[in-house]
């Protein structure tokens, strides 16, 4: 099925790479976090299946424009250089030191500024679902390239994020997360939990802390430990059931990767699985029962069924990783009863697929104003290995 698509995800990326200035013939570069993570993601994934150097050589040509554009401050703003505060050569060593801005068109509250729940969409910021996902890219480069300074890049992002958006309301209360924070996480623009953010934080931790302890370079400074035993203390006892599409297809993501961290000994907590395998089910079920993928093109939104379909090509995958590891799926209870019954959701993913790949569709307002990410996430849906595998593929 990939291969059928390669041509279709040839022109996307393609197309991205010339549209927002990552092409040698572009002269402005436009950069965006969430949508750069997954388009690292999918030139690897181009490089993986074609063998032609220059797929990788746009993913690194990527992720320097995002650490050189959204590691730095706004051209309209006073402020100037690294927004970790760190001088010219040191910000070009530790590039992630200071967090990543999302890439929003207007620039970031004003601290005087009243808040406005509808205009704080489109303002700058950093978002810690954002840092998350651009530490998992970083670490699928240092997979790709062979290179460990993209996963210690990435750990200096993660050490970065937990210290600024995680705090504890008072000495006698557990810690809570920000969901969003000011350009120099300096202060909390969105006070309030995002609701994965810390599953995704303690997963991508342990997924960065597992290359860690393979890897060549050993440092007290590139250990997670305390981070990971943090966000496994705000995870205790929550409930991911949700009916966002996108939100359903990250929990299926995320449960693939505790799948691969668990068997190789990398993650505890199983009942922490079969949680977020329980969840899924509850969220499709809910999202479903409004038949949303029956509406127009004009009433839904890409790039959140994007996320879905992604997430069920994870649970495709499991099943596969199920069929390799009998042993240690038997070992932990109902796990694999529990994916069973998940799968009869999966043809949901061609579903969704066939009708955004449908041209007349793909004329509506809500692919247009988000055409980037839209595009993007097509392209990692089509082909999602190197995005959703933490193993040698």
């Amino acid at each position: 099925m990939v291969h059928l698509f390669l041509p279709t995800i040839r022109e996307i990326m393609t197309e991205f790479a010339d549209l927002t200035g990552l092409s040698a013939t572009a002269e402005i570069p436009r950069r965006y976090l969430w949508t750069d993570a997954f388009a690292v993601c999918n030139f690897l994934e181009l490089f993986r299946q074609t063998r032609d150097d220059q797929y990788r050589d746009l993913a690194l040509r990527l992720v320097d424009q995002v650490h050189n554009i959204l590691g730095r401050h706004r051209k309209d703003d006073s402020r100037t250089g690294w927004i970790s505060g760190l001088d010219e050569k040191e910000g070009q060593l530790h590039p992630t030191k200071g967090g990543l801005r999302i890439g929003k068109e207007l620039n970031e509250r004003h601290r005087d500024d009243p808040g406005d729940e509808r205009l704080e969409w489109d303002r700058d910021g950093q978002y810690f679902h954002y840092l998350t996902k651009w530490m998992h890219a970083l670490h699928q480069v240092s997979r790709a390239t062979g290179k460990v300074t993209y996963n210690r890049w990435a750990i200096e992002l993660a050490k970065t994020a937990h210290a600024r958006f995680t705090y504890r309301p008072s000495s006698r209360e557990e810690k809570r997360m920000y969901w969003k924070m000011s350009i120099d996480l300096s202060r909390p623009l969105v006070p309030s939990m995002g609701h994965l953010d810390p599953l995704d934080g303690l997963i991508t931790c342990s997924e960065l802390q597992a290359a860690a302890i393979k890897g060549p370079e050993k440092s007290t400074g590139l250990d997670l430990s305390v981070e990971i035993a943090d966000l496994a203390a705000i995870c205790e006892g929550r409930d991911w059931a949700t009916d966002d599409p996108l939100g359903i297809g990250d929990l299926l993501t995320d449960a693939y990767r505790v799948a691969q961290l668990a068997r190789g000994g990398n993650f505890e907590g199983n009942d922490l699985l079969a949680r977020m395998l329980d969840s899924s089910r509850m969220g499709l079920e809910s999202f479903l029962r409004k038949k949303p993928l029956g509406h127009a093109a004009h009433n839904r939104l890409p790039f959140r069924e994007f996320g879905l379909s992604v997430g069920l090509h994870a649970l495709e995958r499991m099943r596969a990783f199920m069929e390799q590891n009998p042993g240690f799926f038997r070992r932990n209870g109902p796990l694999a009863s529990r994916v069973e019954d998940l799968l009869r959701y999966s043809p949901l993913a061609e579903t969704i697929e066939e009708f955004w790949l449908e041209p007349l569709n793909r004329k509506a307002g809500t692919w247009g104003e988000h055409r980037d990410i839209n595009a993007v996430m097509l392209a990692c849906s089509l082909a999602p290995d190197t995005y959703l595998t933490l193993q040698p593929l």
